[in-house]
């Protein structure tokens, strides 16, 4: 295989993002024996990376430099799935009287916003998305000009106004309608844009990363040919087991009793369209190796995105080692592809 644009895709789910980031931990720990690099890290073997809500999370972690040697991750895979695993019960947190206030979320959002906002803080700090280590799309949705908003490093790093602090560029793309209020995210040059989860559109960002890297190839060297057969892509869900919804209970539903499902709904159904949709390009050039597509199973885990129990964590990253356990095969694959190709550090 001819050395390709190497792409990771991470999807949109919550406090589900323990799956996808158990299944990179397995996956850097290959990279690390296989290049004989203990300290190999994800960042050094993709070229461009996306992410939705809490893929998008996921990406700023991977792509955070380290301030002591800039030039490098601060967080290993491992440290960047810890942020959900040893803080997902204070994200997803609420006292009694907010649940009451807001009506377990039928009023108000479900929950402040000001948990996620200090960790973030506290993970961050004051980066810049122009300081990230790799080119990225990360996704979210302009509710005031009613338009996708997508935070890149490579155009921050050109320009100031397309620049943010990853903070909020992390809370932007996690605000999840019902679940956290949106946020307002302000570029360098002081202009403000309220927004919300990325996974209102694009819940799957692995499309929109397609689509960016044929872009940024035609305005790096002027090659308008950039196609599937160019690409390797990994694309990475959050859970592949869906909640049924009764017919007969369906039919009496208002707009209160659509306001879960349709959200549910709404980002599977995208997810699972826009795999479709990228396995038919690969497959229309004969090139479907080059597009491999992890999609974790739940086992005893809760579906729901707000589930940071203790108990639902361990479930959580129970799931996510049988996952990768289960595409052992396909991680292989992947591995050897990218040691073979190798870091662009």
């Amino acid at each position: 295989m001819a050395e390709l644009l190497r792409i990771l895709s991470i999807d949109g789910g919550g406090i589900r993002g323990v799956l996808p980031g158990q299944v990179l931990v397995a996956l850097e720990q290959k990279l690390q024996i296989k290049s004989n690099n203990p300290d190999a890290r994800i960042a050094d073997y993709f070229d461009l990376f996306a992410g939705t809500s809490t893929g998008g999370i996921l990406t700023c972690l991977y792509l955070c430099p380290d301030q002591k040697n800039p030039s490098r991750p601060l967080f290993s895979a491992k440290q960047a799935v810890d942020l959900y695993l040893k803080n997902g019960g204070e994200i997803f947190k609420r006292s009694l009287s907010h649940e009451i206030y807001s009506g377990n979320g039928l009023m108000e959002e479900k929950y402040p916003s000001a948990a996620i906002e200090n960790l973030l803080k506290d993970y961050f700090g004051d980066v810049k998305l122009s300081q990230l280590l790799k080119p990225c799309l990360i996704t979210s949705y302009d509710i005031h000009r009613r338009s996708a908003h997508f935070f890149t490093q490579h155009d921050a790093k050109q320009k100031e106004g397309y620049d943010y602090p990853v903070r909020e560029v992390a809370r932007a793309t996690s605000a999840a309608p019902t679940y956290f209020e949106p946020a307002r995210a302000t570029s360098l040059t002081g202009v403000s844009y309220p927004l919300v989860d990325g996974g209102v559109f694009a819940n799957n960002p692995a499309m929109c990363a397609y689509a960016e890297a044929r872009e940024q190839s035609k305005l790096v060297s002027g090659d308008e040919t950039i196609t599937a057969r160019d690409m390797f892509m990994l694309s990475i869900g959050t859970g592949s087991v869906k909640k049924s919804y009764d017919y007969d209970k369906a039919k009496g539903w208002g707009a209160l009793g659509w306001i879960e499902p349709v959200l549910d709904i709404m980002m599977s159904g995208a997810s699972d369209t826009i795999d479709f949709q990228l396995v038919q390009i690969f497959d229309a050039i004969n090139k479907s190796q080059n597009y491999i597509r992890i999609s974790p199973e739940m086992g005893e885990a809760d579906t729901e995105m707000d589930n940071a129990s203790p108990e639902n964590l361990q479930r959580l990253k129970e799931a996510g080692i049988a996952t990768a356990e289960k595409y052992d095969d396909e991680l292989e694959r992947v591995a050897d592809y990218l040691v073979g190709s190798g870091a662009t550090v």
